[in-house]
């Protein structure tokens, strides 16, 4: 099963998709470790995508189609992927169903984690980490048990992340409603398009899209 994960940064993607790969075999798909995997290993794709990295220039959708394509080869795939943050617009979009079906490959589904931006901003900015061991936790939702103490080693050094700050976070939301807005409608009239609750419990979310999935396979 083929599926894109849709969402903005802080919505879940990553926890699901890491739920689906325990659940069912998938493998997650990132453009960014994907692009990274391809200039560590050297091959014609890759040197391109670094050259154009080190200029300081974006990679274009072809390169990032023929990296998809590549990947999607490989072995640990043949139970399906998720593509999460890509595609981006609406000619990705269509490059993307180009390069499927020269593969005879089909996508089963596309997510949309629907959320709150509010609630979403409240949630990013709200998190930290043990600067020690990387435990998260959540200034209103999972604080330490004793305050300023690590649960998992005991360490008191905690850290944020340096862009999950409102303004960063209200900036990314933006960004994200903007750029994929018009692919909604695109694999909607495909009749691919599904919707669940990205606000929800973690666990509430898996079923849903687990659902979906279920629904997908018929």
């Amino acid at each position: 099963m083929n599926i894109i994960l849709l969402g903005p940064p802080g919505a879940g993607k990553g926890t699901q998709a890491k739920l689906l790969e325990s659940s069912r075999g998938m493998v997650q798909l990132s453009t960014g470790d994907m692009l990274r995997a391809e200039v560590k290993s050297g091959s014609a794709l890759g040197a391109r995508a670094k050259s154009l990295m080190e200029a300081g220039e974006l990679v274009p959708d072809d390169l990032v189609i023929g990296i998809i394509a590549n990947r999607i080869d490989e072995p640990d795939c043949r139970n399906g992927f998720i593509l999460d943050g890509f595609p981006r617009t609406v000619a990705q979009a269509e490059a993307l169903d180009q390069m499927l079906a020269e593969k005879k490959m089909d996508l089963d589904s596309v997510i949309e984690m629907k959320v709150d931006d509010k609630a979403l901003t409240a949630r990013i900015t709200g998190r930290f980490t043990c600067a020690a061991c990387g435990e998260g936790y959540h200034e209103e939702f999972k604080r330490p048990a004793k305050d300023g103490v690590c649960d998992k080693c005991g360490s008191t050094e905690f850290s944020r992340r340096k862009d999950d700050n409102a303004e960063t976070v209200k900036s990314r939301l933006a960004a994200y409603h903007e750029q994929t807005a018009p692919i909604l409608p695109y694999y909607e009239k495909k009749g691919l398009l599904r919707q669940v609750d990205g606000m929800a419990s973690m666990e509430e979310v898996s079923r849903q899209i687990e659902a979906v999935l279920d629904e997908a396979a018929g």
